[in-house]
């Protein structure tokens, strides 16, 4: 696919045609072409925030200084890399090597973001041929640091000298960072990035870059793509970023009705990918703030029938004659670009600054569980005591339950339920080790309460999206799902070299330090904890079900 085009329908045309035009008429277009900060204030936006728009042409320049690390890297048969990274960092470079075409020769990328024990095994039978890239904007989160021990530990047991482990190791990070002091001290490979650049507009920067053409993907494809889309967003007329935009601010700001239709349904040919999960962690960050957002959604979290605050983007469907309210087709460069163009003018018509990054919000949650572990020691987890407990799932729940709520899982989904707002939606969030994901659960959820629901796995998900739950709207309900690691799964409650603790303590404490965030901001929380991961999941699948039907 090389051209690109918004097509866009019915209310949200109206409401899409209304935002282009008061955007024109405040010059919005030239001056965010010509990076003039004083679109958001002279002093709220630096000139150098808005760097992501030369990235197209700049990292030109990335790539001819990496081609010695490439060729030195190949030579040494290391085709195989492990990502270590949230949000940001991680799903540009799974977008990426998602896109490029089958038998292109490509080695293997393996992202590692606390989530899924199962790619950590992999990972680990392929020492001879891993190089791990280390990827962070500031310092190394709770799981990185754990990650980096059990990798460190694993070359030293197979034989490699601490020389050569270092020379394993590839760290990402902005100049100046405290991870870019600790990677010196190390000796491990730098790879340094603008620290002004905002880490969720960074997937054409060495973030995004880096890891995929290390693992081989073409680069320079994607980023003439972004090049060639790069001029229109400088015009009134004929500029998709625009008019992408101005559907979701003018969406965002008044829908039908007087209603703002700040949910968006995101639609990919595939089924959710992780390009769904890139632009949904750039709109959170980018708009979630002030008690504002835009929420992304995808299938199958969304009610049968049409829901009066929220809108369908379809990104590059096959058939013209789709039934979302716009289609967007463009190459994974152009993709990337004209997202962030259109989250830069999302943020404009909301009245928040874009460019901010959020890191307090995740940070505060970081810090909470690094807390919890160091009380912890090498004892449980600080934790208060369960509601009730059904059979082997306890529940965990602060908010008034209505009267006649049955002590079960199938009445503590209901109160959750009957806790989402008219104009609300659902998160499901899981913090296990195995394949159970919210995804099985969602749809009859969302059928049970007519709105829609977002589903992701922990920490990544709340990691790349809490921005908005937190600070945004503040119209979620929360269902949090932790358990015990599973009977005779190594790697699930793999130790921590070094540390009094497992992933599977580090994966627990992440939930419940979400989980007291959320409730500091007076959101509706159930956690359900399945002390048999594997039955826990089969009754709580049925528990769903038989709230579904009541």
């Amino acid at each position: 696919m090389s051209g690109f085009d918004v097509l866009t329908r019915g209310d949200v045309l109206d409401a899409a045609l209304q935002a282009r035009d008061y955007l024109v008429s405040c010059g919005v277009p030239s001056a965010l072409a010509a990076k003039d900060p004083r679109l958001w204030g002279r002093r709220t936006v630096d000139h150098s925030r808005l760097g992501w728009l030369d990235l197209p042409y700049a990292s030109r320049g990335l790539l001819d200084q990496i081609e010695g690390l490439i060729a030195e890297v190949r030579y040494s048969g290391l085709d195989h890399i492990v990502l270590i990274g949230l949000g940001a960092e991680s799903t540009a470079a799974e977008a990426i090597m998602a896109a490029q075409p089958p038998g292109a020769g490509l080695g293997e990328l393996t992202v590692l973001d606390g989530g899924d024990t199962a790619a950590l095994g992999f990972a680990l039978q392929r020492l001879d041929r891993t190089l791990v890239v280390l990827s962070s904007k500031s310092g190394v989160s709770l799981e990185g640091d754990a990650y980096r021990r059990i990798f460190s530990e694993a070359f030293r047991r197979h034989g490699l000298s601490e020389r050569e482990i270092a020379g394993r190791f590839l760290v990402i990070t902005d100049h100046g960072s405290p991870l870019h002091d600790y990677a010196r001290q190390s000796g491990f490979r730098i790879g340094l990035t603008d620290p002004y650049l905002p880490g969720h507009y960074s997937a054409l920067s060495a973030y995004g870059l880096v890891p995929s053409v290390l693992a081989g993907a073409d680069a320079i494809g994607l980023l003439e793509e972004a090049a060639t889309l790069s001029p229109s967003l400088g015009k009134d007329d004929d500029n998709p970023g625009l008019l992408l935009g101005a559907v979701l601010g003018g969406c965002a700001q008044q829908g039908t009705e007087g209603v703002a239709r700040d949910k968006l349904v995101l639609r990919e040919p595939g089924g959710p990918g992780p390009m769904s999960s890139w632009v949904s962690h750039l709109l959170s960050v980018g708009t979630g703030k002030r008690g504002r957002g835009v929420l992304v959604f995808e299938p199958p979290g969304t009610p049968d029938g049409s829901v009066g605050d929220a809108h369908e983007i379809a990104i590059n469907p096959r058939d013209a004659q789709t039934d979302a309210d716009t289609s967007l087709w463009a190459p994974l460069g152009a993709q990337f670009l004209m997202w962030e163009y259109a989250t830069a003018v999302t943020g404009w018509l909301l009245g928040v600054n874009p460019f901010e990054p959020g890191s307090t919000v995740v940070q505060e949650a970081e810090d909470d569980a690094a807390t919890l572990l160091r009380v912890a020691g090498t004892g449980p987890l600080p934790d208060e005591p369960p509601v009730f407990v059904d059979g082997d799932i306890e529940v965990y729940a602060d908010f008034a339950w209505p009267a006649g709520t049955g002590a079960d899982v199938a009445g503590a989904l209901d109160a959750l339920l009957g806790a989402v707002p008219e104009d609300g939606y659902l998160s499901i969030v899981t913090y296990l080790s195995g394949d159970f994901s919210g995804r099985y659960l969602a749809p009859a959820l969302a059928r049970r309460c007519g709105r829609p629901v977002s589903y992701g796995p922990g920490p990544g998900h709340l990691h790349s999206t809490g921005t908005v739950h937190k600070d945004g709207p503040g119209t979620g309900a929360f269902l949090i799902v932790t358990g015990e690691p599973p009977a005779g799964d190594a790697f699930a409650d793999h130790p921590v070299p070094g540390r009094p603790y497992t992933l599977g303590k580090v994966r627990l404490a992440r939930a419940m330090a979400e989980v007291r965030a959320l409730r500091r901001r007076g959101l509706p929380v159930v956690r359900l904890h399945l002390r048999d991961p594997v039955a826990g999941a089969g009754r709580l699948t049925e528990a769903v079900r038989t709230a579904a039907r009541a």
